[in-house]
């Protein structure tokens, strides 16, 4: 995952328009620096109104077409080009711009941080801290110039510094949400066993009852073998969803066919604290028929919703909704687990910050061919919803 998916686009908006208000800041006072110098010839002006602009277009540029390593690329080698043009045609009371200076290093930043081959991040790194660090040649060659450039290698150390800090929390993150991942595959296959087993036992039970009545009774083997052809299709449904899953270790969850029992077990459990929890189960969902791996991920749906509220919003009120949309063209579930907000304000936001509950939650609910969204509700609260396909009926 992309560090920047892990933000909302209202803060990355925000971000956004902070970065372009302090580089705007900074062209204002190069600007007022140049109107002090007395070379006003175009290699002082060109630095600072065409390519430190175009530095900071490319900083402010999202990592699409052209991609973070060309931008840097071409901004690293049009700086040290610029810098020996200007130093060999007027070094001399000429200028090098702030603007310039900060987008090469939020550059560099970014290159660091981002570029996924090593080779090629270390490679546009070192271009573009030597591209920072021989900025002040512009203006000569003299003690002052060296001790400029001095300085600006502690700053380009930083930067590669703070830069190779985020890569690695980033990769960290990504090897945690893989293994949040992997663990809710290896959960789902703990219960595909179970119910395939169920399955099997059924298809086996109809074989050996039609094989002792197709003497006696031959009319009833037509329904026994409708019987045993849904039960297989059944099974094959759940095995293709979860193909790919390997089960380890023992499960204790949620058994089939009492989800709804389960649900209201745990809604009473949660509400022992004083919390007011409603269950509300529209009618039309106690008649439906859920796949048995769609069952236990509505039960996990509810249960991960529930323990995030008492974490991030305890005092709050939750309601679980169960309800059938038949809107879509086919029959879906739906299930709704909204709270207020919390009565004693958290350190973490309602619904949680950085956390893998809902990562794991999203991909057990996909690998059953469902949907899952979460979001912060109009009155400060938080709200999980699911969907998820259902049955078709057995007349």
């Amino acid at each position: 995952m992309e560090p920047d998916t892990l933000l909302s686009p209202n803060v990355r908006r925000l971000l956004t328009c902070m970065i372009a208000t302090g580089l705007a800041v900074l062209w204002l006072f190069d600007l007022v620096g140049l109107s002090s110098a007395s070379d006003k010839t175009w290699p002082s002006w060109l630095p600072l109104l065409s390519f430190g602009t175009l530095t900071a277009l490319a900083l402010l540029l999202p990592d699409r077409r052209p991609g973070l390593g060309i931008r840097a690329g071409v901004a690293a080698v049009g700086s040290l080009v610029l810098t020996s043009v200007q130093l060999r045609l007027s070094p001399l009371d000429s200028t090098w711009g702030l603007l310039e200076t900060v987008a090469l290093l939020g550059l560099l930043l970014r290159t660091t941080r981002r570029m996924r081959r090593p080779v090629a991040a270390a490679a546009l790194s070192a271009a573009l801290g030597v591209a920072v660090i021989a900025l002040p040649l512009r203006v000569g060659t003299g003690y002052d110039v060296v001790t400029f450039s001095f300085i600006l290698t502690f700053a380009v150390g930083g930067t590669v510094g703070l830069g190779c800090y985020l890569r690695l929390l980033d990769a960290r993150r990504v090897r945690a949400m893989d293994a949040v991942r992997q663990n809710e595959r290896k959960e789902l296959a703990r219960d595909l066993h179970d119910f395939v087993a169920h399955h099997v036992t059924g298809i086996i039970v109809h074989a050996n009852a039609g094989l002792m009545i197709q003497e006696s009774s031959p009319e009833q083997i037509k329904p026994l073998l409708e019987g045993i052809s849904r039960a297989g299709s059944e099974t094959l449904d759940s095995m293709r969803r979860l193909v790919r899953v390997l089960r380890e270790e023992d499960h204790h969850g949620a058994r089939p066919a009492e989800m709804l029992t389960e649900l209201e077990r745990l809604v009473s459990a949660f509400s022992e604290d004083g919390t007011e929890t409603q269950l509300d189960i529209a009618d039309p969902v106690r008649a439906v028929r859920l796949a048995p791996e769609v069952e236990t991920s509505v039960h996990r749906v509810v249960q991960e919703a529930l323990t995030n509220v008492r974490r991030h919003a305890p005092g709050a009120d939750v309601a679980v909704r169960l309800g059938l949309d038949r809107r879509t063209g086919g029959d879906l579930l739906w299930v709704e687990v909204p709270n207020t907000a919390p009565a004693v304000r958290s350190t973490l936001p309602t619904g949680g910050r950085g956390g893998f509950g809902l990562v794991g939650l999203r991909e057990r609910v996909e690998a059953v061919e469902g949907a899952l969204t979460s979001g912060r509700t109009p009155d400060g609260g938080w709200c999980v919803t699911a969907t998820f396909p259902v049955l078709e009926p057995v007349a």
